[in-house]
């Protein structure tokens, strides 16, 4: 059975950080394509940070360029989402998710395979 769960989330204030953990089973990670999306109250669903398995390239939404990171760890069959200098714009229930394919845009729809999700909330 193809599962996904997510961790690692969390209250933090304006600044802190969180790293975000998704620990799949039932499937190697190593051959798709691992999404990081969030959505918060009354807002679509967006992309957050992707990864490809084919040649690690990295997407980041403008929002979070230069305070998120994504990696994976094939060994572990999990995929990380380091979050830094957090904002309350950043708080959502966040995602993860694999794509059905090696490469994938980094929108929802392109992603077959979900977690529960985990809540991150940003305030003082």
């Amino acid at each position: 059975q193809v599962q996904l769960v997510e961790s690692g989330g969390g209250l933090v204030q304006p600044g802190g950080s969180l790293r975000l953990s998704c620990a799949a089973s039932g499937f190697t990670l190593d051959y798709y394509a691992i999404g990081w999306f969030r959505q918060a109250p009354g807002k679509e669903r967006e992309g957050v940070s992707c990864i490809s398995s084919s040649d690690g390239s990295t997407y980041y939404a403008d929002s979070v360029k230069g305070r998120f990171t994504i990696s994976r760890d094939n060994a572990k069959n999990t995929v990380y989402l380091q979050m830094n200098s957090l904002k309350p714009d950043d708080t959502a229930v966040y995602y993860c998710a694999a794509a059905g394919a090696s490469r994938a845009l980094c929108v929802p729809r392109r992603y077959d395979y979900w977690g529960q999700g985990t809540q991150v909330t940003v305030s003082s």
